[in-house]
């Protein structure tokens, strides 16, 4: 990857919508190899897809809260369970296999604190395999970057 493919991606993570011509006169390309190179960070797996970034309060889930989850185990079968039944739950937007004393750190949306205890007691503490599990509520978000380091 040189500092082409590095200016092509810092544009596409800004402006994933921006016309190949445009991105080219960017990058100091013509359109036909820009297209080349990124149709290569395709393939290749560097960019993985296209999408919108979304508004969680916008559409509904003002509440962001911090699972932290403690395991019966480690076992390959109890965390491949654990991780297929997490992956079901819409709430989870992300989830992450830990060190140390938490074993996995989820990231969870809610509508109200109404909703998010519902989410815990029915859905998320009905997992088996869970031995505990500690919340911490987001008051704000201080830094969130929706783009990578390229550099």
């Amino acid at each position: 990857m040189d500092a082409i493919d590095r200016k092509i991606l810092a544009t596409l993570q800004a402006e994933g919508r921006i016309p190949v011509i445009d991105l080219a006169e960017r990058v100091g390309l013509s359109p036909t190899p820009c297209a080349r190179r990124i149709a290569k960070l395709e393939q290749d797996g560097t960019i993985r897809g296209y999408g919108a970034r979304l508004d969680q309060s916008a559409l509904g889930y003002p509440l962001t809260v911090f699972v932290f989850v403690e395991l019966e185990g480690h076992a390959r079968k109890t965390l491949s369970t654990f991780e297929t039944a997490v992956a079901r739950f819409d709430e989870v937007v992300e989830c992450h296999l830990m060190t140390g004393t938490r074993d996995v750190l989820m990231k969870v949306v809610a509508r109200d604190l109404a909703a998010f205890d519902r989410f815990l007691e029915e859905s998320l503490l009905q997992v088996p395999g869970i031995r505990a599990t500690r919340t911490s509520f987001s008051l704000r978000q201080m830094i969130g970057r929706e783009t990578l380091p390229v550099g």
